[in-house]
């Protein structure tokens, strides 16, 4: 029997990722760091440790009889990061260890690599929305490393014929999430108010349910192959929208108040903490129309049903 290997498998889209393939009956093999965590995954799935990922990891134990790989693991984005060289770091696990697994992959006879991407190789946003025709503007190591990482890619694709699909997701929301979404969930769940109401901008967002539905769909589907798509909801929402969605969910009031955006990037400047602001007033969003088009695709969670259940994971986790 042939597997698909998911790297980065117990991570947050990887737990959800393998969870549904093993429901669809693929026969799943998890590429995992270490055995943290393992107790996430569903016992039908195949379990192997490459250890960190980088120009020298050995794949050979991952990739007997494997036929697709999803690579999601890799050094992800660090809003704040103390590393006195985070390009090199960066460069490392996501542009050299992507590399590292395309090439073993290639000798191995693998068929097609789906490498999980990110908008931040479009830029930080604008006000019009991203394809995947534009020349990429990354502004940080994170979305450079990225970007160097699909430029391997093609490399190999073209030298050994191994089909590769790029996909450039945004913010990925759903239960289980971290970071900036989790801290917004619980300051609306709180009750602290929100000085966002005057903002108006536009950002893409994934559900988790929805990224998982179309890894699936370009498993499955032969023409999804040596192609580069941005992905969305397609439900563009603005701050202050996200955060009264998020309330109504929760069932909550939204408590938002008026400050000026340019008083909010101020404040920024002078606190260090741009990068963070920027993510509450300006717009980052894409035109995800070539994917929903070549491959049929439709969301099959709405962004108010992602938002729903995202807060129903919230209000019962222990």
């Amino acid at each position: 029997m042939h597997h698909v290997l998911v790297t980065g498998a117990t991570g947050f889209v990887g737990t959800a990722l393998c969870k549904e393939l093993v429901n669809k009956k693929w026969a799943v093999r998890a590429s995992i760091r270490s055995r943290i965590n393992i107790q996430s995954l569903p016992e039908e799935i195949e379990i192997t440790e490459s250890g960190s990922i980088g120009p020298d990891t050995d794949w050979s134990k991952e990739l007997v009889d494997v036929e697709t790989i999803v690579h999601l693991a890799g050094r992800v984005h660090v809003m704040e990061d103390l590393s006195s060289d985070p390009l090199s770091e960066y460069r490392f696990v996501n542009t050299a260890g992507t590399e590292r697994l395309a090439r073993c992959a290639a000798l191995s006879g693998v068929r097609l690599f789906i490498f999980i991407s990110t908008v931040k190789v479009n830029g930080e946003g604008r006000e019009t929305p991203y394809t995947a025709k534009d020349v990429p503007e990354p502004q940080d190591p994170y979305g450079l490393s990225k970007l160097e990482a699909e430029k391997k890619l093609k490399s190999v694709a073209d030298e050994t014929g191994m089909k590769v699909v790029i996909i450039r997701i945004p913010l990925v929301y759903g239960p289980g999430v971290r970071a900036n979404f989790l801290k917004l969930l619980q300051s609306v769940d709180k009750g602290i108010p929100l000085p966002v109401a005057g903002i108006k901008n536009k950002r893409s967002m994934i559900y988790l349910g929805n990224l998982v539905d179309l890894i699936i769909k370009c498993l499955a589907y032969k023409g999804a192959e040596q192609r580069i798509y941005l992905v969305s909801d397609g439900h563009d929402i603005s701050t202050p929208e996200l955060v009264r969605q998020i309330a109504k969910s929760l069932g909550k009031p939204p408590r938002l108040f008026y400050v000026p955006p340019f008083m909010l990037r101020l404040g920024g400047f002078l606190t260090g903490k741009s990068h963070t602001i920027e993510r509450l007033v300006g717009s980052l969003y894409v035109d995800a129309s070539k994917i929903r088009k070549e491959l049929n695709w439709k969301p099959p969670f709405t962004l108010e049903q992602g938002l729903k259940e995202t807060a129903e994971w919230y209000k019962n986790r222990s």
